[in-house]
């Protein structure tokens, strides 16, 4: 890898932020600490929701929440992922331009798991935020 690019991907992991870290292990339902959105309130943001551990016979999912004072998530998802069995990458686009509002995002999760061995789920994942914008 050139400099350039050293430079350019440094750049690019600085811009990135996360509603659940990287290798966040659970195994239960949960939700991520309320992320203060900053410069990225009110534009288009990716989101990646990244699963690097799972066993078999379960299932993740992931919505993403906003609020405008990290309190008051309201009633329904900003997004929701469809319901994952599998490790790997999912992408999606966020769209705050039409909610400038929205000053706070959260991630929550739900987990289930069927069939026999150990009883309780087990996923390593995280969500990551990228601004589209720029």
């Amino acid at each position: 890898m050139d400099s350039t690019s050293a430079v350019q991907s440094a750049a690019m992991q600085s811009t990135a932020n996360y509603l659940v870290l990287p290798e966040t292990a659970v195994d239960a339902s949960g939700a991520g600490e309320a992320v203060d959105l900053g410069p990225l309130a009110g534009r288009q943001l990716l989101i990646i929701l990244r699963i690097t551990e799972i066993i078999e016979q379960e299932a993740l999912d992931v919505s993403v929440w906003g609020s405008a004072d990290g309190k008051d998530w309201g009633k329904e998802p900003l997004f929701a992922y469809p319901q994952k069995f599998y490790r790997g990458a999912a992408p999606a686009a966020l769209e705050l331009r039409q909610k400038p509002e929205v000053k706070f995002l959260q991630a929550r999760w739900d987990v289930s798991r069927w069939g026999r061995g150990y009883p309780r789920p087990y996923f390593k994942f995280a969500v990551e935020i990228q601004d589209l914008d720029r």
